[in-house]
């Protein structure tokens, strides 16, 4: 009902902005049954449905569908005027790129280069270049950006050839060009690039193309030194390589390989530090002996946010207050001024007697909304501050924002259930926005439900102190009663979700989870018991929250009620934290958080239990989260 009403305010907004009337329901429809008619877009039928979506948001998209259908030469000033009106939005790179792509074929250099915007498609850019050249543009202003493209860690398109072939007649491509394909291609690029930039190399150096070809295929290649015959600085820079990788996979013998490598290989200062880094981390996460020797050759300003938690992370495991204390007091300001360690400096003057200067620094940290305020403001008994501060948006900055016909475009493919056509015109549209604006948008998209843009809108502008849009309860019904079914708290699963998806219905990460609540299917097809499910009953919203909350009962039950392993092993999996349970003796929650090896898990579980507290005041219930965890001990 909430929706509905929200709706009919919309359209009013729409109307009174100077839109002609129209039912959305029926034009709709309408615009569906033209959709499926535009192979015969001369016929009476289909533009009988044409003509009666002259008001509609989403017109345009028959007209770019058309243009891009039924191409030809003769389209050309038609395409010209489309394109001129729509520069930039979704509407324009399909329909350009398929007309830059027709033109080709066609041999039409001279259009194709009154058409061509820059692009990051490899193919058009090496035409627009080639056909450039075929112009009579000086051959000096064009080949000067040839080495942009070719200077990658992987292979071009065929069209891109002459260019390179002109651009190599020229004299421009370098000895150290080739170098720096080689080292694109093995560190990080396509490997089977290699032999092809080898041959590139003079006889001499040939070899070196061979070596980071095995390195790149196996580090462990390098603890052979003798390998490395003249230790030069390409040499070294491939010993580098190897070792970063190597301290991952064999730390011990990384470890043995670095020593004997020190006497006989010319280290640069900045190299010692990239292995320095990389050790310290990898030593560290693996909790290696050395890992302390590591963290403490690398430099102060080279001191990551990722550094500066493994430093903390082996003494918090000890619990040396102490030290803890005089670490952190000589930290970086960039580094102190965070909540993180704010909280544990403060913790650490509790421990070792400096109780009025620990109590000033938690104190004002207890004043933020954030897992390190929930954790202070616990510690010291004080209430959550969630300090709330909602947008007030006025009835006319609303109608002033639906001028904008991209806006109209973005929530309609959103209530046709188009939610990747819809985001990407929403994107665009806050291209165009001013920041004020772009709350507008964010207010108005929380109201019709589209949750995800509302809280993403207002992460970019900076303004994250309306807890009502960033911490909606989405999906509230399907949420709560499948959180009862499985009688998990209903907070719980609004955090997780929050966390997973920011209530994004279509997510879909790199992994393979879908929906919501980021379902895999694996996941999906144990608790349903079905060998196969499709992508679409994924996506539904309900279906993936009853699985999702049905998982977290398992989880739940699987870690005899401890809900912070149970969110652990939702991100990571459980038998990645029964290994990390294995790997410590009895720890205080808190500290067994900050000390989880994968950082991805480690931030995982604070932003859950912090949403969760936001959440538990906003359906009112009244445990104290943070107030179980500082009483709560990690066992095996």
């Amino acid at each position: 009902m909430f929706r509905f009403a929200t709706f009919f305010c919309l359209t009013f907004l729409l109307l009174s902005s100077g839109v002609h009337a129209f039912d959305n329901a029926q034009m709709r429809d309408i615009f569906i049954k033209a959709e499926r008619q535009l192979w015969k877009t001369n016929s009476s039928s289909y533009i009988n449905l044409y003509n009666q979506l002259h008001y509609y948001p989403l017109q345009p998209y028959l007209d770019q569908r058309r243009l891009m259908t039924r191409m030809r030469l003769s389209s050309a000033k038609d395409i010209d005027q489309f394109l001129t009106k729509y520069e930039g939005s979704p509407l324009d790179l399909p329909l350009r790129k398929k007309w830059l792509e027709y033109l080709v074929k066609r041999n039409r250099q001279t259009l194709f280069l009154e058409f061509f915007k820059p692009t990051s498609d490899v193919d058009l850019t090496c035409h627009f270049y080639q056909y450039q050249l075929n112009s009579g543009v000086d051959e000096s202003k064009v080949l000067t950006h040839i080495a942009n493209l070719w200077v990658v860690g992987k292979s071009q398109p065929k069209s891109c050839d002459p260019l390179f072939a002109r651009w190599q007649k020229a004299g421009l491509r370098t000895q150290k060009h080739v170098w720096q394909r080689l080292v694109k291609a093995a560190d990080g690029g396509k490997h089977t690039l290699i032999p092809y930039i080898t041959s590139l190399m003079p006889k001499n150096q040939q070899y070196l193309g061979r070596l980071w070809h095995k390195v790149r295929r196996d580090p462990a290649y390098i603890t052979k030194l003798s390998r490395f015959p003249t230790k030069s600085a390409k040499e070294t820079e491939i010993f580098v390589y190897g070792i970063k990788r190597l301290i991952w996979r064999d730390p011990d013998r990384a470890l043995a390989t670095l020593k004997k490598a020190q006497s006989v290989f010319t280290i640069t200062e900045a190299q010692e530090q990239q292995i320095a880094l990389k050790f310290s981390l990898a030593l560290a996460s693996k909790k290696h002996d050395e890992a302390k020797t590591w963290l403490a050759r690398v430099n102060d300003s080279n001191l990551t946010s990722n550094i500066v938690q493994w430093k903390i992370a082996d003494l918090l495991r000890e619990q040396d207050w102490k030290l803890i204390k005089q670490e952190l007091s000589v930290f970086p300001k960039d580094q102190q001024s965070k909540y993180q360690w704010q909280y544990w400096y403060g913790r650490s003057l509790f421990e070792t007697g400096e109780e009025a200067a620990g109590q000033k620094i938690l104190k004002s940290l207890a004043e933020q909304r954030h897992y390190y305020g929930f954790l202070a403001a616990s510690y010291l008994q004080l209430p959550m501050n969630l300090q709330n501060n909602p947008l007030i948006i006025t009835d006319e900055e609303k109608q002033a924002l639906f001028q904008n016909s991209a806006g109209k475009r973005a929530f309609e493919f959103f209530h046709l259930g188009r939610f990747y056509h819809a985001r990407k015109e929403w994107n665009f549209w806050l291209t165009t926005l001013n920041d004020r604006q772009k709350l507008v948008a964010a207010k108005l998209a929380n109201e019709l439900g589209w949750y995800d843009r509302a809280i993403f809108a207002l992460s970019k502008v900076g303004y994250l102190d309306d807890v009502d849009l960033r911490f909606p309860l989405a999906f509230n019904q399907q949420i709560t009663a499948y959180a009862d079914q499985h009688k998990i708290q209903p907070a719980w699963a609004f955090a997780i979700t929050r966390r997973e998806s920011s209530f994004m219905s279509d997510a879909y990460s790199s992994v393979g989870a879908k929906g919501l609540m980021q379902i895999m299917p694996g996941t999906a097809k144990q608790l349903t018991r079905k060998k196969k499910l499709s992508n679409k009953y994924l996506f539904n919203s309900e279906n993936n929250i009853r699985l999702g909350t049905k998982y977290l009962r398992n989880l739940l039950d699987r870690h005899d009620g401890n809900q912070i392993l149970a969110t652990a092993a939702y991100n990571a999996g459980p038998y990645r934290v029964k290994k990390w349970l294995a790997a410590n003796d009895s720890l205080p929650a808190d500290i067994w958080i900050e000390t989880i090896p994968y950082k991805e898990t480690r931030e995982y579980v604070k932003s859950v239990l912090a949403y969760q507290q936001i959440y538990q005041q906003k359906v009112g219930q009244p445990t104290q989260l943070f107030e179980q965890l500082h009483q709560m001990n990690i066992t095996r």
